[in-house]
């Protein structure tokens, strides 16, 4: 091991830990030459070992504890773990977590009964008379009986204009104050990328999709800056506890921006972060000069705006997602709607072509086939007026991948930015997504193990607050395609399950090259910067139980704590 022999005396010579973690597995990357199928031992076998040195922020070594205890000094602290397995610090390769931790302050719905949220609404709306707008987020599509309806918010809000989004992100349940406002009536057209939900009569219901939600989001008061910053470390904190110690934030917009900038001039942000630039589909490529002064102003420290989000399409339970064939009525009967294209093929691929020239990563939202084809025929449009790259292209979502397209990945070097965490048989694939898609197109639907052996690379995000943050969560379902409160389920499309040894490597290893930190971090291994998580058990032992059911009892960055149990005895960790 690193730690032992010639390297281990060299590096007593050189000087102590700060940190020795003795008493937990420590999970190291897969050995080069026993990778292959039928190497010898389990992958869980292959990549142990007793513990994990720590010096001035990074990986001294890594062996027995026997060796790494060796390294310790009187000042270095050694912590006597309680079992367990100490992994790699989690890297979501797509979440919201400004917006996350802004909708923790505004009014949340996320896991509330449906018959509970307009309840909600009133308490929030009695708890905050001054607030000028009720908003909030979380409630689920086709959970309210006969769908929401506008008339049902203006009950509970007192005259004040109210706007809910889904906990997609792809629609908005608004009340006739906020309509009025707008100047949204029965008369008004759908915007090009979005529609208006409409009674008989052709009035607004109150729900908004796509770009339709714009009509009257625009006209919300903006959060001040300091509760963007405020959202930034309530959201940093929330991940912090679930292991993760860098992440990709998924459409950020230049106050978001704003807001990331502030905090890490303070110090305060104690994560990884690339801001992934939201590309507006409404204008043309005069944007990417204002891009790329946004990257620019970004960079330092440990925050860069390397990237740009594109959204190509929308979600399938509101009928948006690009389609290569059009949705089913619900029985059998094919209708008129594929969904939209949120921009143009032609204008993709030639937005693509710039900013992979001006050295972005492009981020594609891409749900529907249609969308993934759309995207991986932009990238491979790029590559041929630009050059191959050492480009991070990846796609997000990725529910629909036509067979024929899987191979392009690998092909392309894309990367397959998938979260598991949707590819169940709940309420939202049983009621809003099966019925509408043919039997074989609702085969193609989260491919993940399909795209590994395609040879795609895979990384794992979690899309928050759109689903829970928790990586072990989402790797459980991404291992069995059951839900975790529902594990007597039926597995959905089993043929598409992964290791668990694949999917750990999804939200470290893979994740980590999604966000260009795989030489400092996403692995532990000498030389590499000590984010840590610890885990409560082996998840790969014997009588472990569900991964979903592990627990991070602390989070380390550069060796540091972000989060960490008391009892444990973390605090102060570093030597001093």
């Amino acid at each position: 091991m690193a730690g032992g022999g010639q390297k281990g005396r060299r590096l007593r010579e050189r000087g102590l830990a700060d940190l020795v973690l003795v008493g937990a597995a420590v999970w190291t990357p897969a050995p080069a030459a026993r990778q292959a199928p039928g190497g010898p031992g389990t992958p869980g076998e292959r990549r142990r070992a007793g513990a994990v040195a720590v010096r001035g922020g990074r990986v001294a070594a890594v062996g027995s504890e026997a060796e790494m205890r060796a390294l310790a000094g009187p000042a270095t602290l050694v912590v006597e773990l309680p079992g367990g397995l100490v992994v790699p610090g989690f890297h979501d390769a797509h979440v919201h977590a400004l917006a996350g931790g802004l909708g923790q302050q505004q009014c949340d719905l996320h896991d509330l009964p449906p018959g509970e949220y307009l309840q909600a609404v009133a308490g929030y709306a009695a708890d905050h008379p001054d607030a000028p707008w009720v908003v909030g987020d979380g409630w689920l599509m086709g959970a309210v009986s006969g769908g929401p309806r506008r008339d049902q918010l203006d009950r509970v809000t007192a005259g004040r204009p109210a706007f809910l989004t889904s906990t997609d992100g792809h629609s908005a349940w608004v009340n006739q104050a906020a309509l009025a406002l707008a100047g949204v009536t029965g008369d008004t057209p759908d915007p090009p990328r979005g529609r208006i939900e409409r009674d008989p009569d052709g009035g607004p219901t109150g729900v908004l999709h796509e770009d339709a939600m714009r009509l009257v989001e625009e006209l919300i008061p903006p959060p001040a800056p300091g509760d963007l910053e405020a959202a930034v470390l309530r959201g940093q904190a929330h991940l912090h506890r679930l292991g993760i110690t860098a992440w990709q934030d998924a459409s950020v917009g230049p106050e978001a921006l704003a807001a990331y900038q502030a905090v890490a001039a303070q110090g305060a942000l104690t994560a990884r972060v690339v801001a992934a630039l939201t590309w507006d589909a409404g204008r043309g490529l005069e944007q990417v000069a204002e891009l790329v002064e946004r990257r620019r102003q970004a960079r330092g420290g440990r925050l860069r705006a390397s990237a740009v989000k594109v959204f190509q399409d929308g979600v399938v339970e509101n009928f948006t997602a690009a389609m290569l064939a059009p949705y089913l009525d619900g029985h059998g009967i094919p209708t008129g709607n594929s969904g939209i294209s949120m921009v143009p093929a032609a204008e993709l691929a030639a937005a693509v072509t710039r900013l992979d020239r001006e050295g972005f990563d492009v981020h594609v939202h891409a749900i529907g086939d249609r969308a993934v084809r759309e995207a991986l025929d932009a990238v491979e449009a790029a590559v041929a007026a630009n050059g191959p790259r050492d480009a991070r292209h990846q796609l997000a979502h990725i529910q629909l991948v036509h067979p024929a397209d899987r191979p392009r990945f690998g092909r392309l070097g894309v990367i397959a930015n998938a979260q598991p965490f949707w590819a169940v048989l709940d309420h939202y694939m049983r009621d809003l997504t099966l019925p509408f898609l043919t039997g074989e197109r609702a085969g193609w639907q989260y491919p993940f193990a399909s795209l590994e052996r395609a040879g795609a690379r895979l990384a794992f995000g979690s899309d928050w607050t759109v689903s829970t943050a928790d990586p072990l969560l989402e790797m459980e379902v991404a291992v069995t395609r059951v839900a975790p409160d529902d594990r007597g389920a039926e597995p959905f499309l089993p043929a598409e399950r992964l290791g668990l040894a694949a999917a750990l490597d999804a939200f470290t290893s893979g994740s980590a090259h999604a966000l260009r930190l795989e030489r400092e971090t996403g692995s532990i291994e000498p030389g590499k910067l000590a984010d840590l998580a610890v885990l409560d058990r082996d998840p790969f032992a014997p009588g472990a139980g569900p991964v979903g059911d592990a627990r991070v009892l602390a989070t380390l960055v550069e060796g540091e704590p972000v989060w960490s149990e008391p009892a444990l005895g973390l605090v102060g960790a570093g030597g001093g």
